[in-house]
């Protein structure tokens, strides 16, 4: 393992470097930088196409997001650090082992979960490329590029099985979560865990376009989970839930 500070502490204190990180990858100054994320969510509800329907997603997230995800996803992480903290710290508690980190993002959960030391890999997994290659640059950065490995998709490492998912503000991105669900399932160790959350609303003014909120698909969804997971209990007060499979239990 290294010996650079990846703790809670050290996000709540700059995010793990994120903004220095972004000023290199993007090639900006400071002043740029904050005045991007100021903007990062109306910017990227900007490249929104109005209709979005199930066959965008795949196309939306790789080749026309761009850049625009990465400022609107460090914006959120910075100005929701104590909520981000906490799901770090729910992560420290259950991580282990092989751990996936679906969708993620800009790197946080990853590169928190590489630092464990009841971690043995983190494999990130993220369709845009530019977060592909912003979270391989970071690992290089802070030291930990020998414990996690990028990858656009599970195809990539479809011999891997995992430990520990996690999947947090993704699942309501995708056109059939329930199949996600089906998936973790498959890609679970016996003793797997897995850690996920999920916001199915756009908002009462379409505020997260983003996000499917059909009712049939919500409804499959609570089914899937129900009849393949159970909850564990954990006492933090957010929204991410800790699961087991339920086919593994006796």
């Amino acid at each position: 393992m290294n010996n650079l500070d990846l703790s809670v502490s050290s996000f709540l204190k700059d995010g793990f470097n994120l903004k220095k990180h972004l000023i290199n990858f993007l090639h900006i100054n400071k002043d740029q930088l904050d005045q991007r994320l100021l903007k990062g969510v109306d910017d990227l509800a900007a490249l929104h196409p109005g209709a979005f329907t199930k066959n965008d997603v795949g196309d939306f997230y790789e080749e026309k997001v761009g850049d625009a995800h990465l400022i609107d996803l460090a914006s959120w992480h910075l100005n929701s650090a104590n909520y981000i903290a906490d799901t770090l710290l729910l992560q420290q508690e259950f991580a282990f082992g092989k751990v996936l980190d679906f969708g993620g993002g800009i790197g946080t959960h990853a590169l928190a979960a590489s630092f464990l030391s009841d971690v043995e890999h983190v494999f990130f997994v993220d369709l845009n490329p530019q977060n592909r290659s912003f979270v391989a640059q970071r690992a290089k950065k802070l030291g930990v590029e020998d414990q996690i490995s990028v990858h656009r998709d599970l195809e990539s490492i479809s011999d891997e099985v995992f430990d520990t998912v996690i999947c947090l503000d993704v699942l309501e991105h995708l056109p059939d979560p329930s199949q996600q669900l089906e998936i973790f399932l498959e890609k679970l160790s016996p003793e797997g865990i897995a850690l996920m959350n999920w916001y199915f609303f756009k908002g009462k003014n379409g505020e997260y376009p983003f996000h499917f909120d059909d009712p049939e698909m919500i409804k499959k969804f609570f089914t899937t989970l129900q009849f393949n997971y159970i909850e564990v209990f954990h006492p933090f007060l957010i929204t991410t839930r800790v699961y087991k499979p339920l086919i593994n239990l006796d």
